[in-house]
């Protein structure tokens, strides 16, 4: 069935170019499944392109990019006749539940979770009370908000060393720091909330790197990360041959079991819907820790929900068609 589509990407947010590298593949997708496609950046409001090459290029109309344009586009006509609303944004504004409470208020249909699961995936502190209270293990952590630098020897006392430092409600690693020493803190701290009022300190736990991709109520293939840095980074995500992906990753059946499983808690308890990431350590032990929940995970050529799926032989263009069907449900 040909759908009317709006596909917004683009965005405000720190990770608007990995949101337009992930809005032209789902572009490309929609277009070869014969759907028409409307593209809107809300981050450009009324000063919207018509040239699909212009659209995606993260180099153009920056001066004019601002969270101030976002309602503006969503008084655009195109909005007035769709069937459905592709949410290809990743980070603030976008993912978070504003879009998705502004489209609720339009009552217009969008693609993946909801207002609420939206802003509890964001939240890492949010999400991760929640799955510990479906006892699923995660990291020991602390939220600071940024009145709180004189309490970071404290913190670090009750966390540990190593430990990550990362903006409470970013995505992409942005932000992030994994420190050895104390003398890396203040450093850390700041850089964190260059992105957020509250920064998430988290114990570093040394291990393999997992991740399941949920699609509808399917846990798809474990992936195992396997980054070139010490951490899984902005650099090692979005370049090619800085991360060796295995996939399905090299796990007994019991594990893999109990992983998929918690991943699956995880997305519910949350009340995310459609298709999602839940990314895991997995310590010396065998035992595996939820790091934070996706609710519009990378849909770029090197991104991990494109690769479980065809791990099952789910193409990309099927993998879109799902999410669009499961959305209009």
């Amino acid at each position: 069935m040909k759908l009317r589509i709006i596909l917004l990407a683009g965005g405000a947010s720190p990770e608007r170019e990995i949101s337009l590298r992930s809005g032209k593949a789902i572009y490309q997708a929609l277009i070869e499944l014969g759907h028409q496609v409307k593209l809107i950046d809300p981050a450009l409001g009324k000063n919207q392109t018509e040239n699909v090459e212009e659209f995606f290029n993260p180099h153009l109309n920056k001066e004019i990019v601002s969270t101030k344009n976002y309602l503006d586009s969503f008084q655009l006509d195109e909005f007035s006749n769709v069937d459905l609303v592709f949410i290809a944004l990743h980070g603030k504004w976008g993912e978070d539940g504003t879009v998705q409470s502004i489209l609720d208020l339009m009552n217009v249909k969008y693609t993946g979770s909801g207002v609420l699961a939206s802003s509890i995936g964001i939240d890492k502190n949010i999400s991760k009370v929640i799955v510990k209270h479906f006892d699923i293990k995660t990291p020991k952590w602390k939220l600071l908000s940024k009145n709180d630098k004189q309490e970071l020897i404290n913190i670090i006392d009750e966390v540990g060393l190593p430990c990550i430092f990362k903006p409470n409600d970013q995505g992409s690693t942005i932000g992030f720091s994994l420190i050895h020493s104390l003398n890396e803190i203040d450093k850390a701290f700041d850089e964190a909330l260059k992105y957020s009022d509250y920064v998430l300190v988290e114990k570093f736990v040394k291990g393999r790197e997992l991740t399941v991709s949920i699609l509808g109520n399917e846990a798809l293939p474990i992936i195992e990360v396997k980054p070139k840095h010490e951490l899984y980074d902005y650099e090692c995500k979005y370049t090619k041959g800085m991360t060796q992906y295995i996939c399905p990753a090299e796990l007994d059946s019991e594990t893999t079991e109990l992983i998929q499983r918690q991943a699956l808690i995880a997305f519910n308890a949350c009340k995310c819907e459609v298709f999602g990431r839940v990314d895991f350590i997995l310590d010396e032990t065998n035992t595996p820790y939820f790091l934070e929940i996706n609710t519009i995970p990378g849909m770029t050529d090197l991104s991990l929900v494109p690769m479980a799926a065809r791990a099952i032989g789910i193409s990309f263009n099927e993998l879109i068609n799902r999410i669009v069907e499961l959305s209009l449900k």
